[in-house]
């Protein structure tokens, strides 16, 4: 009941706090030698030498200040919004950036090439864009820029190593894409309020065509691929003995189907079992439910984000807010988002976000998560 009565709330008062929350964020860590612009000092992870860490031996860390995190989904630059990035940049996200940027954390799923060059891939969209939009995503307060996904080579492996340019030159804190599979299973790092937080991104979704040239290995560059289950599982693992927080930011999902397929909740239960404390992801144009798995928070289907969507349910949208201490979610918020007829996300208010509110919780069902966490210690039945 007090988790519905928070809900409740969120949904009366979010307008207010979309035009409030515009103020200073919670203080960072200490930024490395290059960061990227905009992010407050955060650092990103290298896509191809190891990675700067600003975390602190665990054990020696006072985590009981709450952060919050911030997911969003499917972000591109194709069409119409090509041109908009051309124009102004800093604008592209302007009506949902006191949402991001009050986070203590903000990640995003980019799903373009990032460059001019290579060659359009066999499958159905190819998007790609200028390296502007790293710009306008840190213009937007966004900290974590997830591109495993199923665009990020639609100009193969030329159009990959532009991209790669860049990340590296713009410092861009880019995760789940990378020179080798080292680098693409690579976790971002920070260290927020004493909590040693790590985000791993991955794709289930990858057309068949492409698998082999688009999936990173020893020594090929390309994207980290949740297809390699024990792969993942290993990146997840091998990052829980070091953060109070693990995330995996996942593209995955059946394209507009609002429940979960068999794949999605078998990956689900092995990345908490694993270790991750958040599974988030998208793909599926789509919102679908979220909810607990044990003491682990799931999030099916973010939707899209800034996206050229038609349909009245391609434009439903969201961002998912969680508040955490260590391993524990204390608080999970819905904030209702519409992307309008120009393509960009704006907040709901009053009636319209409480109805949008209640058909992501009418999803909730079909994904078999829970209402509330479990009470057992996480790590427990690991």
């Amino acid at each position: 009941m007090a988790r519905r009565r928070r809900r409740a709330f969120l949904v009366v008062s979010l307008a207010a706090m979309a035009a409030s929350c515009g103020g200073p964020r919670s203080p960072r860590a200490a930024a490395p030698a290059t960061t990227y612009p905009g992010s407050n000092g955060l650092s990103a992870p290298s896509t191809g030498a190891a990675p700067t860490t600003t975390a602190a031996p665990r054990g020696q860390v006072d985590a009981d200040e709450p952060v919050t995190i911030v997911f969003a989904g499917d972000i591109h630059y194709d069409g119409a919004l090509a041109g908009r990035l051309a124009r102004n940049p800093d604008t592209m996200l302007s009506a949902v950036q006191p949402l991001l940027s009050s986070a203590d954390l903000a990640v995003v799923n980019l799903e373009t090439a990032i460059g001019t060059g290579g060659d359009t891939a066999t499958k159905a969209f190819n998007f790609r864009a200028p390296p502007s939009a790293f710009d306008a995503l840190a213009a937007s307060g966004v900290d974590v820029i997830g591109m495993a996904n199923n665009h990020a080579l639609d100009y193969g492996q030329a159009g990959l190593r532009e991209t790669l340019a860049a990340i590296a030159e713009r410092h861009a804190p880019v995760i789940g894409v990378g020179v080798d599979e080292e680098a693409a299973y690579r976790p971002f790092t920070a260290t927020v309020k004493g909590q040693r937080i790590a985000v791993i991104a991955a794709t289930q979704i990858i057309d068949s065509n492409l698998i082999a040239d688009w999936t990173a290995g020893p020594d090929h560059p390309g994207v980290a691929s949740a297809k390699r289950v024990d792969r993942l599982v290993a990146a997840v693992a091998e990052a829980r003995p070091n953060a109070d927080i693990v995330a995996v930011f996942l593209h995955w999902g059946t394209e507009t189907v609002t429940c979960p397929n068999a794949a999605q909740l078998a990956l689900a239960s092995k990345l908490v079992e694993a270790g991750a404390d958040l599974v988030i992801g998208g793909h599926a144009h789509r919102v679908l439910g979220g909810g607990y798995l044990g003491h682990a928070f799931v999030e099916y289907g973010l939707g899209n984000f800034q996206f050229i969507a038609s349909s009245p349910p391609g434009r439903e949208s969201g961002l998912l807010r969680v508040t955490m201490r260590r391993h524990h979610v204390d608080r999970d918020e819905w904030l209702p988002v519409r992307i309008g007829a120009d393509s960009l996300p704006v907040p709901l208010s009053g009636a319209e976000a409480t109805a949008a509110l209640r058909r992501w919780l009418d999803r909730r069902p079909c994904t078999k998560l829970a209402d509330e966490p479990s009470t057992a210690e996480p790590g427990s039945d690991r």
